[in-house]
């Protein structure tokens, strides 16, 4: 049965998701976090269990990079997809804090063909752990901020505080 909290942040109240697993940093194995109104995001059913000490080190982590004082995590994903999807949110994982990539560049690094573009945006769009697995770093080809399931405003508040170029 997985195991939920809520906390609030500057992107409005975050969702996480997990499973206890003993070999995780704080004993839980994140599987989703959403932001409201997020396209595809959680909402907790009636039968999980809220359980905010399980997720005591994940919240540590995402202050510290509220707060521009952590650029990497130090936590255990386990979101489950298709292998496909699972190809390109490792490739996320793979996009440093500060730097952008087009959807055409997830493309290349997951040895995908071009006409892929359209699926990876897809799988993309249906990354289940936002700001942990940085959707948000992926741009537009010309540097146009294009989609992003936790909308536009909130992909803009991350690359600020990232400062990442596609914000310049």
């Amino acid at each position: 049965m997985p195991l939920y909290t809520q906390l609030d942040s500057p992107l409005g109240r975050l969702t996480l998701v997990g499973e206890a697993s003993a070999g995780a940093p704080g004993g839980t194995v994140l599987t989703a976090l959403s932001v409201p109104e997020q396209k595809g995001g959680v909402v907790p059913a009636p039968d999980w269990t809220r359980e905010p000490a399980a997720f005591a080190e994940a919240e540590r982590q995402l202050k510290e990079y509220f707060a521009g004082e952590r650029r990497e995590f130090g936590l255990t994903l386990a979101a489950r997809g298709t292998a496909f999807r699972e190809r390109v949110w490792a490739a996320l994982d793979g996009v440093a804090y500060g730097e952008t990539v087009s959807y055409g560049e997830i493309a290349r690094r997951i040895g995908a063909s071009r006409p892929a573009v359209r699926a990876i945006g897809t799988a993309i769009g249906a990354n289940p752990l936002l700001v942990l697995r940085p959707c948000h770093r992926v741009i537009g080809a010309d540097g146009s901020l294009t989609g992003y399931a936790g909308g536009l405003d909130r992909k803009r508040a991350l690359l600020t505080l990232e400062d990442a170029a596609a914000v310049r």
